[in-house]
């Protein structure tokens, strides 16, 4: 039997992510990630996971313990809402996800949904409501950038298909895009490309979730990369 060796070109890997499993093309297999007849299934999380992950705040990519501060990885549109789908990770961890992940580094990538064995567990969706949290829509779309949002507290909430995660006030928020830090132009773009999807849920939901997405945007303003330097 071949072991797999480390993907030549990929960022040096934490020390915590050292002993995770490399898949076949030599990309290490995140914590959470399904395995399904042997193989990692990338696009599929495994639930218990997920509950071992929130109860005992264990790292969402290596699964070790976390520590005061813990990284969501995320697309803009969750700063916004201020949401994830996914428990936080810790930042070296986050960070190397940022720069590795294909997914991430790759703006152009598409998540395949075709082929998923039946049974297998996506990551549930988010909307912007009248609470302000709801599950349900999933936003699949790459969003070009990637959102690291480094907080020392997140609340969970029950919804139509899930738990979601409001993630604690930032304190420190960081961009990334092809594997490097991402350009404001370059967040502005994925904003204003996500915002219809927004837009539509409150729309749907009626003035004050219109009203409360506004009031999401400017605050958003204050974490988003301050020139493209």
């Amino acid at each position: 039997m071949t072991v797999p060796m480390y993907r030549p070109g990929l960022p040096e890997r934490p020390p915590r992510m050292r002993s995770l499993a490399l898949n076949e093309k030599g990309y290490p297999v995140p914590w959470f990630v399904a395995w399904i007849d042997g193989k990692p299934e990338f696009r599929a999380m495994d639930p218990d996971k997920w509950e071992r992950a929130v109860k005992h705040k264990l790292c969402w990519l290596c699964g070790e313990k976390l520590g005061h501060f813990q990284t969501f990885v995320a697309g803009p549109m969750c700063g916004i809402n201020r949401t994830s789908s996914e428990p936080p990770s810790h930042h070296d961890c986050a960070v190397y996800a940022a720069r590795a992940c294909p997914f991430m580094t790759l703006p152009k990538a598409v998540r395949r949904q075709a082929g998923l064995p039946e049974g297998v567990q996506l990551a549930p969706g988010q909307k912007t409501t009248n609470s302000g949290i709801v599950g349900g829509v999933s936003l699949t779309r790459n969003p070009g950038v990637t959102m690291l949002w480094t907080t020392t507290s997140y609340m969970v909430h029950k919804v139509e298909n899930g738990m979601l995660l409001e993630m604690g006030p930032p304190v420190e928020v960081e961009w990334y895009s092809e594997g490097r830090r991402a350009t404001r132009a370059e967040v502005d773009e994925s904003i204003r490309t996500g915002m219809p999807f927004l837009r539509d849920l409150a729309e749907a939901e009626g003035e004050r979730a219109i009203a409360q997405l506004e009031r999401y945007v400017q605050r958003m303003q204050a974490v988003l990369p301050v020139t493209d330097a």
